[in-house]
């Protein structure tokens, strides 16, 4: 199910923006496949359970890094959204943020590449957590507090007249988990449209403040 969704995914991408570049042997597929399998080959058991690679290096031929080099961005980072995927999918966890890079491998024909995959610790040893913001963008939840607000100095910065200044904390708990707190809001916090002053947050719940979505993530 997981390499189901996880191909799928990039089969999107290249019937998209990339289909052009990809016209070539070489099939974003193929180098999503790949980074599965070493996902499954390198997971380990950790002590919240089986803990897999977030760091990936992709090597491709030079002239396939030719063809779609104004993608590789794109690329690499729908490579990292499904492999989150994937990990949810498959219960793994993640102890740092995601990462996928690619090269140029100077020895490499083209159609060739290689992906090699590594654990990273973020540095805490804590499960990955992040608040993905309505544009995509991506917060890390680490050992100091994320203040969300309208404020300049929030760590999110919310344009958005429903939300207060300083309208709600998110932070790590002893054990490892992330808690939401409102901090005396006008509008309120939600959690899954439930109205909160402190809740314990799970992978998948949404938070919403003043009228902006956000999507919390733990793997």
């Amino acid at each position: 199910m997981g390499l189901q969704q996880f191909e799928e995914r990039l089969e999107r991408l290249v019937e998209g923006t990339l289909a052009k570049p990809f016209r070539s042997n070489l099939q974003p597929v193929e180098i999503g496949r790949r980074l599965t399998r070493e996902m499954d080959l390198h997971r380990r058991v950790g002590v919240r359970g089986l803990i897999a690679p977030n760091a990936f290096t992709v090597t491709l031929a030079a002239d396939d890094v030719s063809r779609f080099s104004n993608f590789i961005d794109a690329l690499s980072r729908e490579l990292s959204d499904a492999a989150r995927e994937h990990a949810r999918i498959e219960a793994y966890t993640f102890v740092g943020p995601v990462e996928v890079e690619i090269f140029e491998g100077s020895n490499l024909k083209a159609g060739r590449f290689t992906v090699s995959a590594e654990v990273r610790e973020s540095g805490d040893g804590n499960a990955l957590a992040e608040l993905v913001l309505p544009d995509g963008r991506r917060v890390q939840i680490g050992a100091d507090p994320v203040v969300i607000g309208r404020l300049p100095e929030c760590d999110i910065v919310l344009q958005d007249h429903n939300v207060s200044r300083r309208h709600a904390e998110v932070r790590r708990s002893v054990d490892g988990g992330v808690v939401l707190t409102d901090l005396g809001s006008t509008n309120g916090s939600r959690v899954n449209g439930t109205t909160v002053r402190e809740q314990t947050l799970t992978s998948g719940d949404e938070v919403s403040v003043g009228s902006t979505k956000l999507i919390f993530e733990m793997s």
